[in-house]
């Protein structure tokens, strides 16, 4: 385990070089929340009490704040990229002669860059925050916040599985933006992203469920905001654990069958 520390360590040492950057993307991507926030409470106007999708003013706001600190804390940066890269470029083949799991070493670059991108993002985004608090809603106790961080950690883990299986596409096609940028698409908006899932109708939502992207970002805030609770909670913990597990297994078998038919070139 120690050669996977040292790798966070190394990981944080080298993002932290750009951690102005990262600073001010967080605070530029503070504007876009600015306007949707600008929209709702226009929506909003002249009825405070009104409910949309299950949501007040107060929780909506609370939706979209939240949803930027999870992002913060499980978003996949360039990881995606940095790894279809190594396969294109042939740099992959250091890691096939060393004893070191790839996806583990991703998985720990992952993490570090995580840190320090949240790090960065905690005096503009909680800043935010604060400008916006009367809008803000609290867990309603300890418990929320324990199962929120759980849900926190195994979204994290979803989005990197399935970031990491698409950027593992380069074993088979020179170029894989396009499948990225499908793929960041369809989480944007199954993932609720732009908008809380539940302003959908209850057929579209029934069948979002069957897939694994409302468990990337709309469920851990659902947990977090008091909308899912009790039985229907433990369930979707239930149901996202085993997406992670199935996208861990996915990750493997891509690699395994990918890494059959990997020829190096100038790695």
């Amino acid at each position: 385990m120690s050669k996977y520390w040292h790798v966070i360590n190394v990981g944080i040492q080298n993002t932290l070089v750009y951690r102005f950057n990262y600073f001010a993307k967080a605070a530029i991507l503070l504007i876009p929340l600015m306007a949707v926030i600008l929209l709702w409470r226009k929506i909003y106007e002249g009825n405070d009490s009104a409910s949309i999708g299950g949501f007040g003013l107060g929780e909506m706001i609370s939706y979209y704040l939240v949803v930027t600190i999870v992002d913060s804390l499980t978003g996949v940066a360039e990881d995606d990229w940095q790894i279809a890269a190594e396969i294109r470029d042939g740099q992959i083949s250091q890691f096939l002669l060393k004893p070191i799991d790839y996806l583990t070493y991703r998985l720990c670059l992952f993490g570090a860059g995580r840190v320090t991108y949240t790090l960065a993002a905690v005096i503009p985004v909680g800043a935010f925050i604060i400008y916006q608090w009367d809008f803000f809603v609290l867990p309603k106790d300890l418990p929320t916040v324990g199962w929120f961080v759980v849900s926190l950690l195994m979204a994290a883990l979803l989005q990197f599985f399935i970031s990491y299986t698409m950027a593992l596409l380069a074993f088979w096609v020179l170029e894989v933006s396009t499948f990225i940028f499908i793929l960041f698409a369809f989480e944007y908006i199954a993932g609720g992203h732009m908008f809380p899932l539940t302003i959908l109708p209850e057929s579209l939502q029934t069948l979002l469920s069957l897939t694994p992207f409302p468990y990337q970002m709309y469920f851990p805030v659902s947990i977090y905001l008091g909308q899912v609770t009790g039985e229907e909670m433990y369930r979707g913990l239930t149901i996202q654990a085993g997406w992670v597990v199935a996208c861990f297994i996915m990750a493997r078998w891509v690699w395994n069958r990918g890494i059959r038919r990997y020829e190096s070139v100038g790695g």
